[in-house]
């Protein structure tokens, strides 16, 4: 397997090299997460005559791809294979930026040139897990995996954050420079200011679910987990719903969608699943937001509906292990944690607010509804110049 990886890292750097002579007139946006549809639609709105943006998609970006197609956006789907060593790098290379919102393996193998920027526009506000070489298993992999780890995190020229904070993460989970820190504020928290936004998604919602209008709204949105024996501890769905006046909203990850039947088992009139809504728009009918190691804190904390929020971290002393959680974590959560179903009982039966104005200037720094403009006018007058 590892000289498979090694072989095709080989061919990217071949096939990048072949083609760099290629004039830089375009952008290309690399697509893991949907996080950041307004701002691609945003950033093609303002594209030059003469440029063109490429939006490269994983399968489960496939519903945001086809929103994205449909307003006139070029869309390729993305998968480290040979069709896109010899189709999609010689496109690739024709790019003087590059916007990622994640990890791309491939990345470590593109040879381009000095007017190239490689963009790192991640897909969260902020950390509370670790990764990169933050994240303790790392130390266990190999000397070559290493290697292509560091490849990739060299490549990158900016990182795009809303705060100090967030820039140091990066700067310690990358072993890179705070001075490739652009403080622009990330652009997919704008949402969470624009008004409009706000109240056409509270309609649709109490359309669809009209018993939560009047309600204390409790909304659930653990984090992704790679364990497949993962499980809710017993009794979490009783302790979730434990306020009678409060409806509460189980928002598992798709990953762990399956584990819903254990949630539906105790038949609760309170507890309800809409799919049909994003975790995003769930958030603005949100009082409280129960929540492990997520990111959605650093967007709940955003809005103007926002009274609580609980982190219930029944697993900490494993998830500390793997993959690891910041150092400094218990200094700026603005709520202690929750490690067992009593104290989750309690914290709901208590609905204690949380104050958030420390937490959001460590975090939210550079959010101000203004993160699109700011991030849209500084790489276009790299792509003109």
């Amino acid at each position: 397997m590892r000289t498979v990886k090694v072989f095709y890292l080989f061919l990217i750097r071949l096939m990048s090299m072949l083609n760099i002579w290629r004039r830089k007139t375009n952008i290309v946006y690399l697509m893991s997460f949907d996080s950041n549809v307004d701002f691609i639609k945003q950033l093609a709105s303002h594209m030059p005559k003469g440029k063109k943006l490429v939006v490269y998609y994983r399968r489960a970006t496939e519903a945001a791809a086809t929103d994205l197609a449909a307003f006139g956006i070029t869309t390729r789907p993305f998968k480290d294979n040979l069709r896109f060593v010899f189709a999609g790098i010689p496109r690739i290379m024709t790019a003087k930026v590059i916007f990622c919102d994640n990890y791309y393996a491939f990345i470590g193998g593109l040879v381009k040139g000095p007017s190239t920027k490689i963009v790192q526009l991640w897909h969260a506000n902020g950390a509370i897990k670790k990764f990169g070489w933050q994240d303790p298993t790392t130390e266990e992999r190999s000397a070559s995996d290493k290697r292509r780890f560091q490849a990739v995190y060299d490549k990158f020229d900016d990182y795009i954050v809303s705060s100090e904070s967030m820039g140091r993460v990066f700067s310690n989970s990358y072993a890179t420079d705070m001075d490739r820190m652009k403080m622009l504020g990330y652009p997919r928290s704008d949402q969470f200011f624009d008004k409009d936004w706000v109240t056409s998604t509270r309609k649709r919602i109490f359309r669809s679910a009209p018993e939560l209008a009047n309600k204390r709204v409790i909304l659930y949105a653990p984090t992704y987990r790679d364990d497949k024996a993962f499980s809710l501890p017993k009794g979490t769905a009783k302790a979730l719903s434990s306020d009678p006046n409060a409806i509460v909203i189980i928002k598992l990850h798709p990953v762990l969608r399956d584990r819903e039947g254990e949630v539906r088992k105790v038949r609760s009139k309170q507890i309800r699943f809409l799919h049909e809504f994003s975790t995003n728009e769930l958030l603005t009918v949100c009082d409280t937001l129960v929540t492990d190691y997520s990111s959605v804190a650093f967007d709940f904390s955003l809005l103007d509906n926002a009274k609580s929020v609980i982190f219930y971290m029944f697993d900490l002393k494993k998830y500390k292990l793997d993959p690891g959680i910041q150092d400094d974590f218990l200094d700026w959560l603005p709520s202690n944690p929750v490690l067992s179903v009593n104290e989750l009982r309690e914290e709901i039966s208590a609905a204690k607010p949380t104050n958030f104005d420390e937490f959001n200037r460590r975090w939210n720094t550079y959010n101000d509804g203004h993160a699109s403009d700011r991030v849209i006018d500084h790489y276009l007058s790299i792509l003109e110049s």
